[in-house]
């Protein structure tokens, strides 16, 4: 199978995958505008990666920034996991002692999982 199959075949779940890395984003409260990037599965540039214990291929899909630096990734696995993150790299608009990192998901099939990667504000 080819790259652009591997592409169609996971197009489903990975849009869903991106719009509950949206909503995450969104449930943290940013004003419109204040997260330049979401992510959009067809803007992934995607790759296929031999997994080091099945030998089969994985997907590997990376977002990137207007200039050119990585901002997020997604990977579907042999095995039909998955695991993706999206930068976010701002203060957390309603806990100013926290920072939102990035918003993981992870999972299986039509179990998606989720959150916000907060870290605390260095004193």
């Amino acid at each position: 199978m080819n790259l652009s199959e591997h592409i169609e075949i996971h197009r489903r779940h990975g849009e869903n995958i991106c719009r509950k890395l949206c909503d995450e984003i969104d449930k943290l409260g940013f004003k419109a505008g204040e997260v330049e990037n979401y992510p959009i599965y067809e803007d992934a540039e995607f790759s296929l990666v031999k997994d080091p214990y099945t030998g089969n291929d994985n997907l590997s899909g990376n977002w990137y920034d207007k200039r050119k630096r990585r901002i997020g990734s997604l990977q579907f696995n042999s095995d039909d996991t998955f695991y993706a993150e999206y930068d976010v790299v701002k203060t957390h608009p309603s806990k100013p002692k926290w920072f939102v990192e990035a918003i993981n998901a992870w999972g299986k099939a039509d179990n998606i999982k989720s959150e916000a990667k907060l870290l605390p504000m260095p004193e």
